[in-house]
């Protein structure tokens, strides 16, 4: 926590209509950087994120929610009611930024597309993100990250040369990914509305924002026809640059990425100072691959994986343990960044979830609690926002729109 610091988002409002990771990982940075967030879920059930990943002693609430929803809190509203969509347009007129990852569509059909959101308020920023846009001729097919993974060209390179194509690490992948484009979009949309006083739609795809990140894949196929192909444990275009398994069992991952690394690497570590002076370039070691990772493989598997991590430290060459979490838990680095953040839960005592980031030096973001049970604010909202009597709450209550 911050104290009195000012955090840069403070005074926005977000609604988060949204639902799982991509949509709502954008409003949780906004969260963690000030913002009022004000979750909009279905009553009766909530986000499925409650229910996703590992379940807690409290039913809507796994490890994945209450770390996923920290800092923001809850309301219950059905948008499929009449009286839902009034009581939200009232929320409208006072919000800065609304998040959404329906299928495209889906608010037009409930009466609140953005042309009914923009004549409510003019400075609002509507975020959608969906599988793959707000057009084209697959909008309307439903989409999560391991599609997006699939469609935008991770998934092909992901595996062993000439093997089936695996799981690119997390599956939610894309979902973070996108979630950082679109606090990036919401970031410069507030800058427009300080500018004109207009807010703007942002439209994010999954798979798109998967094929940004994807380096040389796009100029390389269409200049020369490349198609890259799964490359398993080392690099196509470098050479030392890989995984190498270590005498206890360990992995290492030793990246030598210039021929300047290689010669600290030849030198300093493998005791080889002939291979740097015949094999100078990365030309050289790609042609002669076999004998370079052969002999990189034979230093890494006669020694235990943190002598060979100091070896490489000590010579200069980038070189680190593949970490398990048991492993990361363990590390020095991230115990000395704070990059484990142990909060305290009124129920479940300590849950341990990842820091804020980036971290800024004057205004840092914070952690100010974890994912909300569901409602949590609708006495708040709607009572002393909205100025709703108890009568009308309760009869909202008996009719399902709260």
């Amino acid at each position: 926590m911050t104290g009195s610091i000012t955090r840069p988002m403070d005074g926005v409002r977000v609604l988060d209509l949204a639902t799982f990771i991509a949509a709502p990982f954008t409003a949780t940075i906004l969260a963690e950087f000030g913002a009022e967030v004000i979750k909009v879920e279905q009553p009766g059930g909530g986000d499925p994120m409650r229910q996703f990943g590992t379940a807690t002693e409290i039913p809507d609430s796994s490890l994945a929610w209450l770390s996923e929803a920290r800092n923001k809190h809850s309301i219950t509203l059905n948008l499929k009611a009449p009286e839902g969509v009034e009581l939200f347009k009232r929320l409208v007129a006072e919000a800065d930024v609304i998040c959404e990852n329906f299928r495209p569509g889906t608010l037009e059909k409930w009466g609140l597309g953005y042309d009914v959101l923009h004549a409510v308020n003019p400075r609002l920023i509507l975020l959608q993100v969906s599988g793959y846009g707000q057009n084209g001729p697959y909008r309307d097919r439903p989409g999560f990250a391991r599609i997006a993974h699939a469609v935008g060209g991770l998934t092909y390179l992901a595996g062993m040369p000439g093997e089936a194509p695996v799981t690119p690490g997390s599956t939610s992948l894309a979902d973070y990914i996108s979630g950082l484009f679109g606090a990036v979009g919401v970031l410069m949309a507030l800058r427009t509305v300080e500018q004109t006083g207009q807010g703007q739609t942002i439209d994010i795809a999954l798979f798109e924002t998967i094929f940004r990140v994807l380096d040389e894949l796009a100029p390389a196929y269409a200049r020369h026809g490349t198609v890259r192909e799964r490359e398993g444990l080392g690099t196509r275009n470098v050479c030392p640059h890989g995984h190498f398994p270590t005498r206890d069992g360990g992995w290492v991952a030793i990246a030598c990425t210039s021929d300047k690394i290689w010669r600290r690497m030849a030198t300093n570590v493998l005791a080889r100072p002939d291979l740097a002076e015949s094999h100078p370039t990365t030309a050289d070691r790609v042609r002669d691959r076999a004998l370079i990772d052969g002999v990189v493989s034979g230093f890494t598997t006669a020694q235990a994986t943190a002598d060979v991590v100091a070896a490489c430290s000590a010579g200069d060459v980038p070189c680190s343990a593949i970490n398990s979490i048991a492993d990361i838990f363990a590390d020095p680095q991230f115990d000395a960044r704070g990059t484990l953040q142990r909060m305290q839960h009124a129920v479940l005592g300590e849950i341990v979830i990842p820091d804020v980031l980036p971290k800024l030096s004057g205004t840092p973001g914070g952690i100010d609690s974890l994912g909300p049970r569901l409602g949590d604010w609708n006495e708040k909202i709607y009572a002393e926002r909205l100025g709703l009597s108890a009568a009308q709450l309760e009869k909202l209550r008996g009719k399902g729109v709260i």
